[in-house]
């Protein structure tokens, strides 16, 4: 036992010599914070390494076959995922999922009894040296038991190998990504009919409780991403408003959360449907208020929305009435808060788009292109750089500042859009300014 709890006792003193003599986190310098940060995250992946085995072997114990024998039923429990769950408080889900590695990356035994290596033999190293997460070792081992049939087991241990080398340093949203794309790569007969199967789950209910309008939606890719992009778009176009400084006595302007803006962007792309000159598509769909006129001109009493339960206040039937009539914004409009192309300071649309294609949206986060814009690597007016593609890369607006604030460098290799990002942290961040891989590159595989 003690060769295997070999890795997180040298991980527990890796811990304590990054936390040295200090108290609290208050007392730690920066330094010695992001090296603690780190070590808890080795302690963290090695211990659930661990647990993932013992779970396993719980899970064993307690096979169905054992009926009343069955370990998990012996301490009170129907599963073995629910006796982990009460022990370390986590919930039935992660617990079945720890379960379900340890199960998937145990040794195994033959017919006669004869010890066979593991099905995932680079996960099970990955997950008990630390590089590795359960997460991200579940969502791997989720894939890769998907797409064996497809693929045949050779090119499956090719995905196993460059799943694990690539997996360690992204977060599990990355690790997700990159199995998409892996996914597709190897079974691209299988990309279509995985978007009938999205298409005919896409789903969108409406109900109403504590006086609000809930809207759930789950959408396909093609279907899903304009309504993403509307919504994006609507949320930066607010941010860049107040920046700017237009408006600046709106009282929310500076206290909606990003989730209170997106529900404002729904809204507006509803007005707008309904007050646009073209309404054929919602056969004639309007929104109707009713109220006395005394209360509309007194400003009293309450109005009401058909096909909306909640009462609302005088005021509210006032502002809508008053934009009844008035389009948000017009379709097929030209007009943009900032015309690219119109000075060659700026990056063109086409630019824009070559650079979409190479970075993927922010080239340092990952957010979306329509909530970064193009900079200059080399400065405009400090540095002269020019407004090319080798100089230009898309970022959001907080990473903008993080960047050139802090130190940051950005380098290109190659041309075009299969070149890649890669960002060079500051001495002070890391004094070997390790390059890091940035935009699309970051989450794309090849097999």
């Amino acid at each position: 036992m003690s060769s295997t709890l070999d890795p997180l006792l040298e991980a527990t003193r890796v811990l304590q010599d990054a936390w040295g003599a200090a108290r609290t986190p208050a007392e730690l310098s920066r330094p010695q914070m992001l090296a603690v940060n780190d070590a808890l995250g080795l302690v963290k992946r090695i211990a659930e390494g661990l647990h993932s085995d013992v779970g396993g072997r719980i899970s064993y114990e307690s096979r169905p076959e054992l009926g009343p024998q069955s370990l998990a039923k012996q301490q009170g429990f129907r599963t073995a995922a629910q006796l982990i769950a009460t022990t370390t408080g986590a919930s039935t889900g992660e617990a079945a999922r720890l379960v379900k590695v340890g199960e998937a990356i145990a040794p195994q035994t033959n017919l006669l009894g004869e010890a066979r290596p593991s099905r995932f033999p680079l996960v099970q190293a990955a997950v008990h040296d630390g590089r590795l997460s359960t997460a991200s070792a579940s969502a791997i081992i989720t894939f890769l038991e998907k797409i064996r049939f497809a693929i045949g087991a050779a090119r499956m241990a090719d995905a196993e190998r460059v799943l694990v080398e690539r997996a360690p340093g992204l977060a599990l949203d990355g690790v997700r990504t990159m199995i998409t794309r892996l996914e597709a790569q190897l079974d691209p007969e299988g990309v279509a009919p995985r978007e009938d199967e999205l298409r005919a789950r896409a789903a969108l209910s409406m109900f109403e409780r504590d006086g609000m309008l809930h809207i759930n939606a789950t959408l396909d890719p093609a279907r899903g991403a304009p309504v993403k992009a509307a919504i994006q778009g609507f949320v930066s176009a607010e941010f860049a408003a107040k920046r700017d400084g237009r408006d600046p006595s709106a009282p929310e302007a500076d206290r909606r959360s990003v989730a209170a803006i997106q529900a404002d962007a729904l809204v507006h792309l509803a007005e707008h449907a309904l007050t646009c000159e073209s309404t054929s598509f919602l056969n004639g769909a309007s929104v109707v208020v009713r109220i006395g006129l005394d209360d509309l001109m007194n400003g009293t009493g309450h109005g009401l929305i058909d096909g909306i339960e909640q009462p609302v206040s005088a005021t509210t039937v006032r502002r809508m009435a008053a934009g009844g009539g008035v389009i948000p914004w017009v379709c097929g409009t030209k007009g943009e808060i900032l015309d690219w192309g119109r000075n060659r300071r700026f990056f063109t649309a086409s630019q824009r788009l070559a650079l979409a294609e190479r970075d993927g949206g922010c080239a340092f986060c990952g957010l979306p292109p329509g909530m970064t814009k193009a900079h200059h690597i080399e400065w405009w007016a400090r540095d002269h750089g020019g407004t090319d593609l080798d100089n230009g890369v898309l970022l959001c607006e907080t990473c903008h500042h993080l960047i050139h604030d802090n130190g940051w460098d950005i380098r290109i290799d190659g041309i075009g859009v299969r070149a890649k990002v890669w960002f060079l942290p500051p001495p002070s961040t890391d004094p070997l300014r390790t390059p890091r891989l940035g935009g699309r590159a970051r989450t794309e595989v090849l097999v």
